[in-house]
């Protein structure tokens, strides 16, 4: 069994050793450090309980328990390690001499996921678009690979010169990030990105990040991340350009939160899921948002400047951030954080040396129970430093006039602190349930106005998209313009008899079959302006 506290794994210039987790953070007895600049490599078994490390001139295997070593291979060039789910096989790479098990034959696949977790293993493969064809991603699980009807689910999709595709931990559904080189709008240096959802049942729909018919989610721009959370019943989005906005959606890729906007680029679920951290990396001043996610509540706002890496403790309660070369050169290092922000550990390399790498040891599900949150900040030996805060730019013409408080951008604060019209407290769940109701009812009873006397009904203002549709030209095809407008209007018929039924109002049983069409009706737009 491997010990009760994560050991911290340390790779750089000054060799590669342990370091014992919180709270001692003292070098840990049970590795000798290995010196020298030839380790390049190591890696912890699934358990964490046995440790593999190349040094250039063999591949050592220890048993973190007892010190123990087990194993010693004669592999120089092993650049890579990863053990088996059942710790029994220690898989190295170098020049390929493996033999082929099975075989999947599609043309042009450019790119493939396994599945995470134990059998049946699962397999997420994409086929660029050729020649005015859609490019699609299928999901396939081994080894039935032949045959017609061998493919889980299939999803095509235009706009994408290549693909990030992301499995729950489940392995029961599939996040596809499609991406242009060229964004053919002008919108964007950086292309242009859509994100689907594939399910291994078949199911799949697009993620609308810019099409909600409430103004309060549309955000042009890219797609920064996109992750899922351990319990593979939900998944957080961050995008738009910045300030950028996040989101939590279901399974049924319908919004179930908003964070509002701010500058982030990375999201992070905790190990049991139950605290997200929202972060703004690399070109960003490392804010972070830590957040529970179970009552949508922030619990901290730390700031890990320069930080090149991120990853939360196999505890679920302590964060490590570390700057590491050859991203940065310069003040390397890492801390170690608990989730309330306060810095517990730091360690500062030399000037003239260099982290490389720096992780956590790895354990199983369920060795550390989930704990209740906590909102004040745990105390700390390490002094806390105040974040230096760049002041903007003034002309000397400008130097000794009063400052005026301007933003290029103003931040949407999170959904649950907006402002009711003449208020300035945030909104509770309840009084926004209640306030939804309200305009359901409200627009029920215009709508039966209307219906009594069409001749004083105001003119309608414009209808927003549908949701799970995409908002496309015209085709150039009169007959295929004809069905889109067919289809829209039966779904605005669809959304006006849900309005009523939300007010109260007993609907008659083939209105009932109306709504029940409204999932089909989707998908047939969605193909029909998909073809366009």
């Amino acid at each position: 069994m491997a010990p009760s506290t994560p050991l911290l794994t340390v790779r750089g210039s000054e060799g590669l050793y342990m370091v014992n987790g919180p709270p001692h953070f003292t070098e840990s007895t049970l590795f000798s450090r290995e010196s020298g600049k030839n380790c390049k490599v190591y890696t912890f078994s699934k358990d964490g309980t046995l440790f593999a490390w190349g040094n250039g001139e063999k591949i050592n295997v220890i048993n973190v328990t007892n010190k123990g070593l087990l194993h010693s291979f004669d592999l120089p060039k092993a650049v890579c390690l990863e053990f088996s789910p059942k710790n029994t096989v220690l898989a190295t790479w170098q020049p390929y001499t493996n033999t082929i098990a099975n075989k999947l034959h599609l043309q042009k696949i450019n790119d493939f996921v396994l599945s995470p977790g134990p059998q049946p293993y699962k397999v997420a493969v994409y086929v660029p678009g050729s020649k005015g064809a859609p490019s699609f991603v299928r999901l396939y699980q081994y080894p039935n690979f032949d045959g017609p009807h061998a493919a889980l689910a299939n999803k095509s999709f235009f706009k994408a010169d290549k693909v990030t595709m992301l499995w729950n931990k489940k392995a029961t559904a599939v996040l596809v990030i499609a991406s242009t080189d060229v964004d053919k709008t002008g919108a964007s240096y950086y292309g242009e990105q859509t994100l689907h959802y594939i399910a291994a049942n078949g199911e799949s729909a697009v993620v609308q990040l810019r099409e909600y018919p409430s103004h309060l989610l549309q955000k042009n721009g890219p797609i920064y991340d996109v992750v899922w959370n351990s319990s593979s019943t939900e998944f957080c989005a961050v995008y738009g350009f910045m300030p950028a906005k996040a989101t939590i959606f279901n399974l049924k890729c319908d919004p179930v939160f908003d964070f509002g906007t701010g500058p982030r680029n990375a999201a992070y679920y905790s190990p049991h899921g139950h605290i997200l951290v929202l972060a703004g990396f690399g070109n960003l001043r490392g804010q972070m948002e830590v957040w529970d996610v179970k009552n949508y509540k922030l619990i901290s706002k730390p700031v890990a400047s320069d930080s090149t890496y991120f990853a939360w403790c196999p505890d679920g309660e302590h964060i490590l951030t570390a700057t590491c070369a050859p991203r940065l050169r310069v003040n390397n290092g890492y801390k170690i954080w608990h989730y309330t922000g306060s810095v517990l550990h730091k360690y500062d390399v030399p000037s003239n040396g260099e982290l490389w790498q720096v992780s956590w040891q790895p354990f199983l599900d369920g060795i550390f129970p989930v704990k209740t949150i906590t909102y004040q900040a745990v105390p700390s030996d390490v002094p806390s430093e105040e974040p230096k805060v760049a002041t903007a730019y003034r002309p000397p013409a400008l130097r000794n006039k009063p400052i005026t408080n301007s933003k290029l951008h103003e931040e949407e604060p999170p959904q649950n602190m907006k402002p009711q019209a003449g208020n300035d407290k945030p909104l509770s769940k309840t009084a926004l349930k209640n306030q939804r109701k309200h305009e359901a009812k409200k627009a029920a009873k215009q709508e039966a106005r209307n219906e009594k006397s069409p001749d004083l009904a105001p003119t309608p203002a414009p209808q927003s998209t549908p949701r799970n549709t995409i908002s496309r030209s015209t085709s150039g095809d009169p007959e295929i313009d004809k069905k889109i407008k067919n289809l829209k209007k039966k779904l605005k018929a669809i959304e006006q008899l849900k309005e009523q039924a939300a007010a109260g109002k007993q609907l008659e049983k083939n209105q009932l079959e109306k709504i029940q069409k409204e999932k089909a009706l989707l998908q047939e737009l969605e193909d029909l302006e998909l073809g366009i």
